[in-house]
């Protein structure tokens, strides 16, 4: 009998622990930090196509999951490079933010080229609004981004991809270069 009250407590220390854990990992997973899935390679090679990234709040350099301005029921996953006030220019393949080439070679390879769009031409400089973000993929000729649409409005942010955790081959911090 003894060994029978002893198998039950234990194996109830085990469930309330477990119960702990899951209920603190919900409380994280779901209110501090949102799941992701990456869909598509705009942002080839660092995320591949149908990994999932761990997201939360950002700043420029950052890579944040945010509502399509083309399509508001669909999600896109690029990088900032521009914040309000800031002033971005594509010259020559190369990114200038406030008159500043971006160094990009942490994240990009140095045989990317940058070409202007629609919405911000080559050589032309664009002054990046209040409350709004200017966003690039980093696979620039695959990418639809700001290049083509514009600004990205601050509450159309979803969060910032901090972690790549599928698969787990790949698992990784997603790193801010700036």
């Amino acid at each position: 009998m003894e060994l029978f009250k002893k198998a039950y407590y234990f194996v109830l220390d085990i469930l309330q622990t477990l119960l702990l854990a899951a209920a603190f990992f919900m409380v994280i997973y779901l209110l501090i930090m949102r799941p992701y899935e990456v869909k598509g390679s705009s942002m080839y090679p660092y995320l591949k196509d149908k990994e999932y990234v761990l997201t939360f709040e950002f700043k420029r350099g950052d890579v944040v999951v945010f509502k399509a301005p083309t399509d508001p029921d669909k999600d896109f996953i690029k990088r900032i490079l521009a914040a309000p006030g800031d002033s971005i220019m594509i010259k020559n393949s190369k990114v200038y933010v406030n008159g500043k080439e971006i160094n990009e070679t942490t994240y990009l390879d140095p045989s990317v080229q940058t070409n202007g769009g629609a919405f911000l031409k080559e050589g032309e400089t664009v002054t990046v609004p209040s409350q709004n973000y200017f966003v690039l993929g980093d696979n620039r000729s695959e990418s639809s981004d700001s290049r083509e649409w514009g600004f990205v409005p601050k509450n159309n942010i979803i969060g910032k991809s901090f972690f790549v955790y599928w698969p787990v081959s790949r698992a990784m911090l997603i790193k801010n270069p700036y």
